[in-house]
Formats: structure tokens, C-alpha cells, sequence
């Protein structure tokens, strides 16, 4: 029996009971025409039961904004395209040789400099464009040598050699090269300037060459490689403006001309000196005569050209190239060859006897 006795029904309760009655009833309707997300798939033609809610189980969660309620997908979203990671930029490796005048470039013939660059193991070449002095001259020939070399996955880059006189001149010369395309659709793959001393010619200051690297950069972008190349680090030039110079450039590429002096020390010193400015650093080694430079006559001997390369790599040098096709002797050739250093993954692949004629070149015995 209830603690509590009933009491007559008054008109407040039978309005409160209406009321209830009516948000029962309407709860029921909505429910009854609203069916819950996961049960978007009931229905499908040939799927019981069962199945649409183990599929619904398994559908994805979908993660919304703080404050959202989750729900359920009711299908697979589609894939989230991951955005492509940058392309590297291009930067040479292994070993490379300078073309100053075509026509004594195995006589401009393409076929021929491309034939012994892939025999000597070379990866780039770096092509003289043009200068202040005389323009840019030599498209016929880049026009025939850049398919020649892509089609055998060896790179060009071109050097021009600026004046700084005046500085814009030598920009639009420079984007001149940098843009010219041959027939085929071929560019060079990288540019260099050769941003030599007063003494060859070039107004050097530190104001012409900041201004010179920050204009080239800016109408190539930030994207196109560029290398510039200097005059090695040394005792002699105490003030050289390097920092000026090297700003916004992607690599160094020193010239390292030992002379009467020694390649290793050379190279050593030039990589510790430039290690600071934190980009590749690309020696040039010596490969011709040097006695009208006060260096010892002929072409340094291979020992010594392999000395240059061992020492390069052993110091940090990300490649190693030489002054240059026109000068260097057969014996210099070999040298760059056969040296084990900076090799490319197919010229790696050398005979016990190579390697035999290596060490005999260096003074070293094999085990």
C-alpha cells in the first residue's frame, strides 16, 4: 500500500499530463522518420542486417573542430592527397672538366666530347658562354652539345665572365645564357659567374658583387642553381671581398692552380677557408701548364692530380673539375679517369688493374 493517499485530479495535473503526453508523442515521430547515421547504409540490396552494422561499426571516424560532435562517415572519405615534398635543387657531384674555345674541343665535334667525357667518367661539364668582353657567342655550338650531353645524363653548366661595368649589363647577359633553349627544349642545368680580381679586368668591389649575386639571384628565383666561382683563398689576397662575393649563391667553386706549389696544401686550405660561408664547395684542380704563371712547366703529373682529388674529397669537396678540355695532356685525362675518388657509380666499377696503375701513379702499393 502506498505511504501516500490519491488525491481528486486537478486541473494543473491534467495540463502537466497533456503536456507530457505530447513531447512523448513527438520524440516518437521524429525518431520514427530520422534514422540514426549509422544506419544510412539499412536497405542497400542484398546486405542484412547484421552486415550494415558491422559496416557501419567500421566506418571512419571524422575528427571536427573543438566543440563539434563526432559522427560516423557514412562512406570511405576520399584519400588525402599529401602534399609533394619540394624537389631538391640540382647540384653537380663527381667529377667535371671546363670548355674554353669549342673549336679546340676535340675539334667542336659533340659526338666526340661527349664520347670521352663518359669514357673519363665525367658527370657535368662547365661551358664558357660568353663575357663582357665579347657577349654571349657560342649558341650553335651549345645548341648542338646540350642534347648530345642530357641524352647521355651529363650535365652543363655555363660561366660567363662579368665586368661588373656596369653591373645590369652583365645581369641581362647573364639571363640571356641562362634562358637561351635550343630546338629541342634543352637549357643549361646551372650558371656560374667568374668573378675574377681588378687584375683581369673586373671592377671588384664589395658593392658590385653583393649587388651582382643579389640581381642574378632575383631574376632567376630562388629555385635555379647558381655556382660562382673565385679565386682561391690565400695569404695574397687578405682583403678579397669572399662574403660579398659568395651571398645568395648555392655553391663555390675555388680555382685551386697550385703553380710551383702543392695541391694538397692548396685545396686543404681553400675548403677550411671557405667551410664558414656553409655551401658545397666545388675545387677547380690544375690541369695545364702553369709555367707562363711562374708555376713549374707542363701540365702537373698525375701524381699530383691525384693528390689534388684525394685531399678535395678527404677535406669535404662535394666534386672536384679541372682547367681545362684543351690543355690537359693524355697523362692528366688518365689521372682524372682512373682516380677512385669522385668516381660515378659506373666508372666505379674498375679492373684489379686499373687500380694497380693508380697506386703505381701515387707511390702506393696495393695489399
Amino acid at each position: 500500500m502506498s505511504p501516500f493517499p490519491r488525491r481528486p485530479l486537478t486541473a494543473v495535473d491534467r495540463l502537466l499530463f497533456a503536456a507530457l503526453g505530447a513531447v512523448v508523442l513527438l520524440a516518437a515521430f521524429v525518431g520514427h522518420n530520422t534514422p540514426a547515421v549509422p544506419k544510412a547504409t539499412a536497405g542497400v540490396p542484398g546486405r542484412s542486417a547484421a552486415t550494415v552494422d558491422a559496416s557501419a561499426a567500421a566506418l571512419p571516424v571524422v575528427n571536427l573542430p573543438a566543440g563539434s560532435a563526432e559522427v560516423l562517415a557514412t562512406t570511405a572519405p576520399a584519400t588525402v592527397l599529401q602534399p609533394q615534398a619540394a624537389a631538391k635543387k640540382w647540384l653537380p657531384s663527381g667529377k667535371g672538366m671546363w670548355i674554353y674555345e669549342p673549336a679546340k674541343t676535340e675539334g667542336g665535334n659533340v659526338d666526340a666530347i661527349v664520347a670521352k667525357a663518359k669514357a673519363t667518367g665525367l658527370t657535368h661539364l662547365w661551358v664558357r658562354m660568353g663575357s663582357a668582353w665579347d657577349g654571349f657567342n657560342v649558341a650553335p655550338f651549345v645548341d648542338r652539345l646540350l642534347p648530345a650531353a642530357h641524352a647521355a645524363d651529363i650535365k652543363v653548366i655555363g660561366w660567363d665572365f662579368p665586368k661588373f661595368e656596369p653591373v645590369e649589363a652583365d645581369i641581362q647577359r647573364a639571363m640571356t645564357m641562362i634562358r637561351h633553349t635550343t630546338p629541342g627544349g634543352h637549357r643549361i642545368d646551372a650558371f656560374s659567374p667568374d668573378i675574377e680580381t681588378r687584375a683581369e679586368g673586373t671592377r671588384l668591389s664589395p658593392e658590385n658583387a653583393r649587388r651582382y649575386g643579389s640581381l642574378l639571384r632575383e631574376a632567376v628565383g630562388a629555385d635555379y642553381t647558381l655556382i660562382v666561382t673565385v679565386p682561391r683563398p690565400s695569404k695574397e689576397r687578405p682583403t678579397h671581398p669572399y662574403a660579398d662575393i659568395v651571398a645568395g649563391y648555392d655553391a663555390i667553386a675555388p680555382m685551386i692552380y697550385w703553380l710551383d706549389r702543392q695541391p694538397d696544401t692548396d685545396v686543404a686550405g681553400a675548403l677550411r677557408d671557405l667551410a664558414k660561408f656553409n655551401v658545397p664547395v666545388y675545387p677547380v684542380g690544375q690541369a695545364y701548364d702553369g709555367s707562363p704563371e711562374g708555376g713549374r712547366k707542363g701540365v702537373p703529373p698525375p701524381e699530383e692530380l691525384f693528390r689534388f682529388m684525394r685531399f678535395a674529397q678527404n677535406h669535404g669537396a662535394a666534386g672536384v673539375s679541372f682547367w681545362s678540355w684543351q690543355a690537359a695532356n693524355q697523362p692528366a685525362w688518365n689521372a682524372v679517369r682512373d682516380a677512385m675518388e669522385f668516381r660515378s657509380p659506373e666508372a666505379a666499377r674498375s679492373t684489379p688493374a686499373a687500380s694497380a696503375r693508380i697506386d703505381s701513379a701515387r707511390g702506393e702499393h696495393s695489399p
